[in-house]
């Protein structure tokens, strides 16, 4: 698995914690990961990293395997697919990585810490005011046994900490170049909670050498980490040739420069979804936070991303998010998409928001009335405000509508529609729109915006809706006529 041998297939993880719902930072990681393994040819691992069982449920890992479905970051090894290197969620590994804890141990590469949570504090408190670097002071590194047997005595569990040697890590980042970390600011580090519980650092770095990963890209807040990593990677015998690449992803920045953090609502991809946001259109954009097809291209797919996606072309400056790109490479996915592709996007939004039921003549309806307003959203949850007033049992105007048509002018644009749509026998948009130009522009000589806003209120109820005479013919003579009158009665 030499990372030097050109001939090794790449193997990327992607490896969350699921304590929350996946959020923007996450998936970037997840997308990039999947993009290499698919433009190398190599394989895409999904891992749960759920030790933490205070914070991690149940309901967020199911979460985590969904949303990846979703967004079709399809995985080789994992949760419901296998693999030759499973269980894939941590919480059924434990027994390795006690094992391995055991063997560190055995070799002294670690040992066991007795301090207290307060006294740890009091290091770190006399630290700060030393203005020296916060960490642990190696206390335990070299206990004798009378101390030892002294600190059992008292009841005190003991934690299992990595003995970090003097020096230095370096390692070659793909992003970063050579990183250097000097001990001094790197000190001997927990693998084991008192409670058998594994750390984090112990947990992935065992799990990526036994799952055999080749490439480690992930956020730029874990560089921090690697030399730990790394320093297990020694202690457990395995060749510097043979340890993962790494490559450290930019921070997404927001508008305000701050940090995207996880707390924020509107940075979950659940939130996403639940606007209406395309999976493609999602996945595009993340790709250019921080990296960079060339040629000023931004409308990309699934399959170009994975043609084109290499870890050079990635940056090492932070990304900026910006919700207006978003919307507007969702609006062109939505307008790229066949009838029956928005269709089947836009079913479960109209019926979530109770605006159909869901028969085939509701169906057959919206499958007419979608080319109307394709071009004039930029998300799906914006299709059931769009297309409401085809299906309401009981229309009325909406409220801060009903002013627009109670004034004199409004009602005389009325009754004129309904003197001239009435003697209409062939209900089409085009015949609704000859006589309705005829007798309110040319005779009546109103503007288009003023003639025209009174009736789509008295139609439709609302200012916005799709195209005019469009929809009025998918609404019928009986109604359109019925609702005008109701107009005229406000």
């Amino acid at each position: 698995m030499s990372q030097n041998n050109s001939s090794t297939r790449v193997k990327v993880r992607f490896a969350p914690s699921p304590t929350g719902d996946l959020h923007v930072g996450n998936i970037r990681t997840a997308l990039f990961d999947w993009a290499y393994a698919r433009h190398t040819g190599g394989t895409f691992l999904f891992r749960i990293e759920d030790t933490d069982t205070t914070r991690v449920t149940d309901e967020y890992i199911n979460a985590a395997i969904d949303t990846l479905k979703w967004l079709g970051l399809d995985w080789d090894e994992g949760p419901e697919v296998g693999g030759e290197n499973g269980p894939y969620l941590q919480s059924q590994r434990l027994d390795i990585y006690a094992q391995w804890a055991q063997k560190f141990l055995d070799q002294k590469d670690a040992y066991h810490c007795y301090c207290s949570p307060d006294e740890l504090e009091a290091v770190r408190e006399a630290q700060r005011k030393a203005n020296v670097a916060p960490g642990y002071n190696g206390h335990c590194r070299d206990l004798t046994d009378e101390q030892i047997a002294a600190y059992k005595a008292e009841g005190r569990g003991a934690v299992v900490r990595m003995r970090m040697p003097d020096g230095n890590t370096t390692f070659t980042d793909l992003i970063r170049g050579d990183v250097t970390f000097d001990h001094n600011f790197v000190p001997d580090f927990v693998l084991v909670r008192a409670d058998g519980s594994p750390l984090y650092t112990l947990a992935v770095a065992v799990d990526d050498i036994l799952m055999e990963v080749t490439h480690v890209l992930r956020g730029e807040d874990l560089l921090s980490s690697t030399p730990r990593q790394i320093r297990v990677y020694q202690a457990m015998g395995v060749k510097p040739e043979d340890y993962p690449t790494f490559a450290h992803l930019p921070f997404v920045m927001g508008q305000d420069n701050a940090k995207l953090s996880k707390r924020n609502g509107e940075v979950s991809i659940a939130w996403y979804r639940e606007m209406g946001f395309l999976p493609e259109a999602i996945c595009n954009y993340l790709a250019l936070l921080g990296w960079s097809p060339g040629d000023d291209l931004e409308n990309i797919t699934m399959k170009q991303l994975t043609e084109m996606f290499t870890v050079e072309k990635v940056h090492s400056s932070p990304a900026r998010f910006d919700m207006k790109k978003l919307e507007a490479i969702n609006g062109d996915k939505i307008r790229a998409l066949t009838l029956d592709e928005f269709l089947k996007w836009s079913l479960p939004f109209l019926t979530k928001a109770e605006v159909i039921t869901g028969t085939d003549a509701e169906i057959e309806l919206v499958k007419k009335a979608l080319p109307l307003i394709q071009e004039r959203i930029i998300m799906l949850n914006e299709v059931p405000k769009m297309l409401k007033f085809l299906f309401t049992k009981n229309f009325a105007v909406d409220a801060e509508s009903v002013s627009k048509i109670t004034d004199e002018g409004s009602k005389a644009i009325l009754k004129r529609s309904i003197t001239e749509l009435e003697k209409l026998t062939d209900w089409s948009h085009t015949n609704i729109e000859a006589v309705l130009r005829a007798s309110l522009i040319e005779e009546m000589a109103l503007k288009p915006r003023i003639a025209f806003t009174a009736l789509r209120i008295a139609t439709t109820g609302s200012t916005i809706s799709p195209p005019l005479f469009e929809s009025m013919e998918l609404l019928g003579k009986e109604a359109c006529l019925l609702r005008i009158n109701a107009g005229l009665a406000l």
